[in-house]
Protein backbone atom coordinates (compact mmCIF):
# COMPACT_ATOMS: atom_id res chain seq x y z
CA UNK A 1 0.00 0.00 0.00
CA UNK A 2 2.86 2.38 0.79
CA UNK A 3 4.45 1.69 -2.60
CA UNK A 4 1.19 2.33 -4.45
CA UNK A 5 0.71 5.54 -2.47
CA UNK A 6 4.07 6.77 -3.81
CA UNK A 7 2.91 5.76 -7.29
CA UNK A 8 -0.33 7.74 -6.90
CA UNK A 9 1.56 10.77 -5.60
CA UNK A 10 3.81 10.70 -8.68
CA UNK A 11 0.82 10.38 -11.03
CA UNK A 12 -0.93 13.26 -9.24
CA UNK A 13 2.17 15.43 -9.71
CA UNK A 14 2.28 14.57 -13.41
CA UNK A 15 -1.39 15.45 -13.87
CA UNK A 16 -1.11 18.70 -11.94
CA UNK A 17 1.73 19.78 -14.28
CA UNK A 18 0.05 18.76 -17.54
CA UNK A 19 -0.15 22.47 -18.49
CA UNK A 20 3.31 23.46 -17.17
CA UNK A 21 5.62 24.62 -19.96
CA UNK A 22 8.64 22.35 -20.38
CA UNK A 23 7.55 19.93 -17.64
CA UNK A 24 8.87 16.35 -17.89
CA UNK A 25 6.84 13.54 -16.39
CA UNK A 26 8.19 11.11 -13.81
CA UNK A 27 7.66 7.38 -13.59
CA UNK A 28 8.09 5.29 -10.44
CA UNK A 29 10.17 2.12 -10.72
CA UNK A 30 9.54 -0.79 -8.32
CA UNK A 31 11.41 -3.89 -7.22
CA UNK A 32 10.43 -6.87 -5.08
CA UNK A 33 11.65 -7.29 -1.52
CA UNK A 34 13.38 -10.25 0.14
CA UNK A 35 11.87 -13.74 0.07
CA UNK A 36 11.15 -16.32 2.75
CA UNK A 37 12.84 -19.53 1.63
CA UNK A 38 10.57 -22.23 3.05
CA UNK A 39 12.11 -24.69 0.60
CA UNK A 40 15.31 -23.65 -1.16
CA UNK A 41 15.15 -24.00 -4.96
CA UNK A 42 17.18 -27.01 -6.06
CA UNK A 43 16.73 -28.87 -2.79
CA UNK A 44 16.23 -32.63 -3.10
CA UNK A 45 12.55 -33.52 -3.29
CA UNK A 46 13.28 -37.23 -3.60
CA UNK A 47 16.18 -39.44 -4.55
CA UNK A 48 15.63 -38.68 -8.24
CA UNK A 49 14.12 -35.16 -8.30
CA UNK A 50 14.83 -31.68 -7.03
CA UNK A 51 12.36 -29.09 -5.85
CA UNK A 52 11.59 -25.84 -7.64
CA UNK A 53 11.53 -24.31 -4.19
CA UNK A 54 8.93 -22.61 -2.05
CA UNK A 55 9.60 -18.90 -1.71
CA UNK A 56 7.15 -16.33 -0.38
CA UNK A 57 7.80 -12.70 -1.27
CA UNK A 58 7.49 -9.92 1.28
CA UNK A 59 6.20 -7.12 -0.93
CA UNK A 60 7.54 -4.33 -3.12
CA UNK A 61 9.24 -0.98 -2.76
CA UNK A 62 9.81 2.06 -5.02
CA UNK A 63 13.48 2.35 -5.95
CA UNK A 64 13.60 5.44 -8.17
CA UNK A 65 11.49 7.96 -10.04
CA UNK A 66 12.82 8.32 -13.56
CA UNK A 67 12.38 11.58 -15.48
CA UNK A 68 10.96 10.89 -18.96
CA UNK A 69 12.68 13.30 -21.34
CA UNK A 70 10.54 12.86 -24.44
CA UNK A 71 9.82 15.96 -26.51
CA UNK A 72 6.60 17.83 -25.72
CA UNK A 73 4.37 19.40 -28.37
CA UNK A 74 5.01 23.02 -29.36
CA UNK A 75 2.51 25.78 -28.61
CA UNK A 76 2.73 28.93 -30.73
CA UNK A 77 2.62 32.11 -28.64
CA UNK A 78 4.16 34.67 -31.05
CA UNK A 79 6.00 36.17 -28.06
CA UNK A 80 9.57 36.92 -29.28
CA UNK A 81 11.02 35.90 -25.88
CA UNK A 82 9.29 32.50 -25.86
CA UNK A 83 11.66 29.78 -27.07
CA UNK A 84 11.25 26.05 -27.62
CA UNK A 85 14.08 23.58 -28.11
CA UNK A 86 13.64 21.07 -30.91
CA UNK A 87 16.10 18.49 -29.60
CA UNK A 88 17.64 17.32 -26.34
CA UNK A 89 19.21 20.55 -25.08
CA UNK A 90 18.47 22.64 -21.98
CA UNK A 91 18.59 26.36 -21.34
CA UNK A 92 21.12 27.46 -18.72
CA UNK A 93 20.19 29.91 -15.96
CA UNK A 94 22.11 31.25 -12.97
CA UNK A 95 20.42 30.93 -9.59
CA UNK A 96 20.76 33.55 -6.80
CA UNK A 97 23.45 31.44 -5.07
CA UNK A 98 25.58 31.56 -8.22
CA UNK A 99 25.10 27.93 -9.28
CA UNK A 100 23.79 26.94 -12.69
CA UNK A 101 20.45 25.26 -13.23
CA UNK A 102 18.91 23.88 -16.42
CA UNK A 103 15.41 24.09 -17.82
CA UNK A 104 13.35 23.16 -20.85
CA UNK A 105 10.88 25.99 -20.21
CA UNK A 106 11.71 28.89 -22.53
CA UNK A 107 9.20 31.45 -21.26
CA UNK A 108 11.74 34.22 -20.71
CA UNK A 109 11.13 37.80 -19.61
CA UNK A 110 13.13 41.05 -19.36
CA UNK A 111 14.25 42.99 -16.30
CA UNK A 112 13.96 46.79 -16.26
CA UNK A 113 17.59 46.82 -17.43
CA UNK A 114 16.79 44.60 -20.42
CA UNK A 115 18.49 41.45 -19.04
CA UNK A 116 16.85 38.19 -20.14
CA UNK A 117 15.75 35.97 -17.24
CA UNK A 118 13.30 33.19 -16.45
CA UNK A 119 10.01 33.86 -14.58
CA UNK A 120 11.78 33.21 -11.24
CA UNK A 121 14.38 35.92 -11.83
CA UNK A 122 17.23 33.56 -12.77
CA UNK A 123 19.47 35.13 -15.41
CA UNK A 124 19.93 33.36 -18.74
CA UNK A 125 23.49 32.12 -19.33
CA UNK A 126 25.35 33.33 -21.37
CA UNK A 127 23.97 36.71 -20.25
CA UNK A 128 21.88 38.52 -22.84
CA UNK A 129 20.81 42.17 -22.68
CA UNK A 130 18.26 43.64 -25.08
CA UNK A 131 18.23 47.45 -25.52
CA UNK A 132 15.05 49.08 -24.29
CA UNK A 133 14.63 50.95 -27.60
CA UNK A 134 14.82 47.81 -29.75
CA UNK A 135 11.87 47.70 -32.14
CA UNK A 136 12.16 43.95 -32.79
CA UNK A 137 14.15 40.97 -31.56
CA UNK A 138 15.01 37.94 -33.66
CA UNK A 139 16.49 34.65 -32.47
CA UNK A 140 17.62 32.26 -35.18
CA UNK A 141 17.31 28.47 -34.92
CA UNK A 142 21.07 28.46 -34.24
CA UNK A 143 20.83 30.85 -31.29
CA UNK A 144 22.01 34.08 -32.92
CA UNK A 145 20.18 37.00 -31.27
CA UNK A 146 19.73 40.22 -33.24
CA UNK A 147 17.70 43.36 -32.64
CA UNK A 148 16.56 46.23 -34.81
CA UNK A 149 17.30 49.64 -33.32
CA UNK A 150 15.87 53.04 -34.31
CA UNK A 151 17.80 54.73 -37.10
CA UNK A 152 19.55 51.56 -38.21
CA UNK A 153 18.87 49.76 -41.47
CA UNK A 154 20.57 46.53 -40.43
CA UNK A 155 19.93 44.42 -37.35
CA UNK A 156 22.54 44.46 -34.60
CA UNK A 157 23.83 41.15 -33.25
CA UNK A 158 23.47 41.03 -29.46
CA UNK A 159 24.94 37.61 -28.76
CA UNK A 160 24.65 33.87 -29.31
CA UNK A 161 22.74 31.52 -27.04
CA UNK A 162 24.16 28.26 -25.71
CA UNK A 163 22.40 25.06 -24.73
CA UNK A 164 23.48 22.17 -22.52
CA UNK A 165 22.89 18.44 -22.63
CA UNK A 166 23.81 15.48 -20.40
CA UNK A 167 24.95 11.88 -20.92
CA UNK A 168 21.85 10.71 -19.01
CA UNK A 169 19.18 13.46 -18.77
CA UNK A 170 16.84 11.04 -16.95
CA UNK A 171 19.17 11.20 -13.94
CA UNK A 172 18.89 14.98 -13.42
CA UNK A 173 17.92 16.28 -9.98
CA UNK A 174 14.58 18.14 -10.05
CA UNK A 175 14.63 21.35 -8.02
CA UNK A 176 11.10 22.54 -8.75
CA UNK A 177 10.25 25.75 -10.66
CA UNK A 178 11.01 23.88 -13.93
CA UNK A 179 14.69 23.64 -12.95
CA UNK A 180 17.14 20.74 -12.94
CA UNK A 181 20.68 20.31 -11.68
CA UNK A 182 23.24 17.64 -12.58
CA UNK A 183 23.78 14.59 -10.39
CA UNK A 184 26.21 11.69 -10.48
CA UNK A 185 23.49 9.78 -12.38
CA UNK A 186 23.09 12.42 -15.10
CA UNK A 187 26.75 13.26 -15.63
CA UNK A 188 28.21 16.72 -16.18
CA UNK A 189 26.75 19.26 -18.59
CA UNK A 190 28.01 19.45 -22.16
CA UNK A 191 27.50 22.92 -23.70
CA UNK A 192 27.35 24.01 -27.32
CA UNK A 193 25.51 26.42 -29.59
CA UNK A 194 22.16 25.28 -31.00
CA UNK A 195 22.47 23.26 -34.17
CA UNK A 196 25.99 22.08 -33.33
CA UNK A 197 27.41 18.60 -33.68
CA UNK A 198 26.63 17.62 -30.06
CA UNK A 199 22.90 17.10 -30.64
CA UNK A 200 21.60 20.11 -28.70
CA UNK A 201 18.84 20.74 -31.20
CA UNK A 202 17.65 24.05 -32.62
CA UNK A 203 15.52 26.91 -31.29
CA UNK A 204 12.02 27.91 -32.32
CA UNK A 205 11.23 31.54 -31.53
CA UNK A 206 7.65 32.39 -30.58
CA UNK A 207 6.89 28.85 -29.34
CA UNK A 208 6.80 27.09 -25.97
CA UNK A 209 7.25 23.39 -25.36
CA UNK A 210 4.22 21.91 -23.66
CA UNK A 211 4.42 19.33 -20.88
CA UNK A 212 5.04 15.81 -22.18
CA UNK A 213 2.38 14.39 -19.83
CA UNK A 214 -0.28 12.35 -21.65
CA UNK A 215 -3.39 12.95 -19.50
CA UNK A 216 -5.23 9.87 -20.79
CA UNK A 217 -2.27 7.58 -20.04
CA UNK A 218 -1.88 9.09 -16.57
CA UNK A 219 -5.56 8.49 -15.80
CA UNK A 220 -5.19 4.85 -16.84
CA UNK A 221 -2.13 4.50 -14.59
CA UNK A 222 -4.03 6.20 -11.76
CA UNK A 223 -6.88 3.67 -12.03
CA UNK A 224 -4.40 0.77 -12.05
CA UNK A 225 -2.59 2.16 -8.99
CA UNK A 226 -5.90 2.74 -7.19
CA UNK A 227 -7.07 -0.82 -7.90
CA UNK A 228 -3.73 -2.21 -6.68
CA UNK A 229 -4.01 -0.11 -3.51
CA UNK A 230 -7.56 -1.36 -2.87
CA UNK A 231 -6.53 -4.96 -3.54
CA UNK A 232 -3.68 -4.73 -1.04
CA UNK A 233 -6.07 -3.24 1.50
CA UNK A 234 -8.45 -6.18 1.03
CA UNK A 235 -5.57 -8.63 1.44
CA UNK A 236 -4.72 -7.04 4.79
CA UNK A 237 -8.34 -7.26 5.95
CA UNK A 238 -8.59 -10.89 4.80
CA UNK A 239 -5.35 -11.85 6.56
CA UNK A 240 -6.59 -10.10 9.72
CA UNK A 241 -9.85 -12.10 9.58
CA UNK A 242 -7.92 -15.36 9.14
CA UNK A 243 -5.72 -14.61 12.15
CA UNK A 244 -8.80 -13.75 14.20
CA UNK A 245 -10.36 -17.12 13.34
CA UNK A 246 -7.14 -18.92 14.30
CA UNK A 247 -7.05 -17.05 17.62
CA UNK A 248 -10.66 -18.08 18.21
CA UNK A 249 -9.83 -21.74 17.62
CA UNK A 250 -6.90 -21.56 20.06
CA UNK A 251 -9.08 -20.06 22.78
Amino acid sequence: MSAQQANLDTIANNLSNSATAGFKQRRIQFEDLVYQNLVTPGAAASQQTTSAGLQIGLGTKPIDSEVIMTQGDFNQTSNPLDLAISGTGFFQVQMPNGTLAYTRAGNFTLTNAGVVEDPNGNQLIPALTIPSNATSVSISPYGVVTATLPGQTQATQLGTMQLATFPNPGGLNSLGSNLFQPSSASGNAITDTPGGNTGMGTLQQGYLENSNVDVVTEFVQMILAQRAYESNSKVIHTADDMYSQINGLIR
